[in-house]
């Protein structure tokens, strides 16, 4: 189980699946020579030193004596920021070539459509819109949330119904989605006690809900105004297509929000909203607001959870908690 946690997180860090099984087997070995390590994890000439080499240079392994017949991993503090680091850049990367792209597909091109790819929906039509997507899901929902909100009567007892029918949502929500006044508490929670499978990014790249493989509803937000006016349903075609993979690249990329599926004996609903917050990156006073409590209660709290999981600071706490299934 260690072993399969490990190689799903090296992979989200941008390690190949050949370079983890060598890195898992130096943990196992090391330090060791090259061949011996190559040999337990069954990989041997170039595919072993290729596997090798992007382990060294993404500063997990070297050489381990003078000689250099020995290898083994090495402190992956600094190997680690660089990967994440990486990572965070090709995410960025991807977001503003197909963030790019649409917009000028919205500038350029939606007058000329005529063939009913793209619906324009504005003002008071876009909840009753909404309503109907939810309902009308059948296998999957895809979603990207962030503040501004639309009002729309019901729509978490619509979510909450689309979960009872086995329909499967995955959310992916901006740290702003945790921040808003009440919404993790009373919308967030809820659905994720319900099934509703939640990740956590520090911003998304526009509001975005997929149903099914069948059509996407791209909120066109006016943030400065803090209003929703304008809203996007399009239909299969490349920009579909786009906008799903934009989904799961994100979703490879964000953090998990665990809910009943790991609850773990003796943590508190309010400490697991308070780890929550401070997993997705919430400031103080937020977190203290959201809770309803002093900021020397809130700290009180916070060194408590560190006590219980050994961790030394905030960031020991939020990685702990992640490992513990407390999140």
């Amino acid at each position: 189980m260690m072993h399969t946690k490990l190689r799903e997180a090296l992979r989200l860090l941008g390690v190949g699946e050949t370079a983890g099984r060598v890195y898992l087997t130096l943990l196992d070995l090391a330090p060791a020579p090259l061949a011996a390590v190559g040999s337990a994890a069954g990989l041997h000439g170039a595919e072993l030193t290729a596997a090798y080499a992007e382990l060294v240079d993404a500063g997990l392994a070297s050489g381990a004596g003078g000689d250099g017949e020995l290898v083994a991993p090495v402190p992956p503090a600094a190997g680690l920021e660089v990967l994440a680091r990486h990572r965070a850049a090709e995410l960025e990367e991807s977001r503003i070539a197909v963030g790019g792209a649409f917009e000028s597909f919205r500038r350029h091109r939606l007058a000329a459509y005529n063939d009913d790819l793209v619906e324009v929906v504005t003002g008071e039509a876009i909840g009753p819109r909404m309503r109907r997507a939810w309902a009308s899901a059948r296998e999957q929902i895809r979603q990207f949330e962030s503040p501004p909100y639309v009002p729309v009567p019901g729509a978490t007892d619509d979510a909450l119904a689309t979960l009872a029918r086995g329909v499967r949502q995955r959310v992916v929500y901006a740290r702003e989605a945790l921040e808003h006044p009440g919404h993790l508490k009373d919308v967030i929670e809820p659905c994720l006690e319900a099934g509703e499978q939640v990740r956590v990014l520090p911003s998304v790249p526009v509001k975005l809900l997929i149903i099914d493989e069948a059509f996407a509803l791209v909120s066109l937000s006016i943030r400065e105004a803090d209003v929703v006016n304008t809203m996007l349903v399009v239909q299969p075609c490349g920009l579909l297509s786009a906008l799903v993979a934009l989904f799961e690249q994100s979703w490879s990329a964000a953090l998990p929000l665990h809910g009943r599926a790991a609850r773990p004996g003796g943590l508190e609903p309010t400490d697991r909203r308070l780890l929550r917050l401070l997993a997705g990156g919430a400031a103080d006073d937020v977190i203290a607001r959201e809770l309803g409590v002093s900021r020397r209660t809130l700290f009180r709290r916070l060194q408590i959870l560190m006590a219980r999981l050994g961790a030394a600071n905030r960031f020991q706490l939020a990685l702990q908690a992640q490992r513990a299934g407390w999140l």
